[in-house]
């Protein structure tokens, strides 16, 4: 039985969520792609230690390339490590991933591989680094407010690896993490100007207008390969501008029960989304 929070936060975190069921992702990617968006799918669900619920997830992501293919779809999946059995073992985790990357690329799908809290930063890494030479078409997302995530960006980027620049959405302590949100925006600027200087085929992952129009200033100067990525139901409005402009969006759409702690990030990272459910409560 769903608490009291989830019942109440529900009907505003459906503006970025696409339900309960793959089917709904599905049709959420359908819409995106008739808004000349290409879809990224994620199956929400974390930090699972359990075998079973990590195998579950794994034929998961081993079923949604098959529906994208037959709903001729342009799109791909994007994991998080630790339901796929990071939060378990590293090896069991390697395994199920090698399993996801195949079944994608006989569909000639690439993969992105989400970036989780602090802990897992440095398997995740370890995992896409030994990974890459057979699997290039995979990317990895990186996070602004992470200290550290300058020499990652450099090292992913010097294998030819593809990165997925975000902000982060993860609380972390001050040790780690830049804690302001003008010191993130900054480390964002710096990171990436690296990636246009150096790096090609990334994705730009922000609803930051400022960032956003730093990149596509970058992106004429250096003449890079790259897209933007946003939310689903965050920001339509400069989607379509940017996809006006004739750049390439992409639109990360979750879906699943587990829904819940992907949306208290939402909520804390933007006050706009905590207006939302103010106004769904009280009208």
């Amino acid at each position: 039985m769903p608490g009291i929070g989830e019942r109440l936060l529900y009907p505003v975190a459906k503006r970025w969520i696409a339900g309960y069921e793959l089917g709904d992702a599905i049709k959420a990617a359908q819409d995106a792609n008739s808004r000349k968006i290409r879809a990224i799918i994620n199956r929400l669900g974390e930090h699972t230690p359990d075998v079973n619920r990590i195998e579950s997830y794994t034929q998961e992501y081993l079923r949604i390339p098959e529906l994208l293919e037959k709903e001729h779809i342009d799109g791909t999946i994007s994991v998080k490590p630790s339901q796929l059995g990071l939060a378990a073992e590293v090896p069991l985790y390697k395994k199920n991933l090698v399993r996801i990357l195949e079944n994608s690329e006989a569909r000639g799908l690439d993969v992105w591989v989400d970036m989780e809290n602090s802990p897992y930063t440095e398997h995740t890494l370890q995992v896409y680094r030994e990974l890459f030479e057979d699997h290039p078409k995979m990317g990895v997302c990186l996070q602004a407010n992470l200290k550290r995530t300058e020499k990652d960006v450099k090292s992913i980027v010097s294998i030819g690896g593809r990165v997925r620049l975000v902000k982060g959405a993860y609380p972390e302590n001050g040790e780690i993490a830049f804690k302001d949100r003008r010191t993130v925006e900054d480390n964002y600027l710096v990171l990436l100007k690296i990636l246009f200087s150096e790096g090609d085929n990334f994705v730009v992952g922000t609803h930051d207008t400022m960032l956003i129009e730093e990149a596509e200033r970058l992106g004429k100067e250096h003449g890079r390969t790259f897209e933007f990525e946003m939310l689903k139901g965050i920001r339509d409005d400069m989607k379509a501008e940017l996809v006006a402009k004739g750049h390439r969006v992409g639109e990360y759409i979750p879906y699943g029960p587990e829904w819940y702690n992907y949306s208290k990030r939402r909520m804390r990272e933007r006050k706009r989304n905590i207006l939302l459910l103010a106004r769904s409560l009280f009208g």
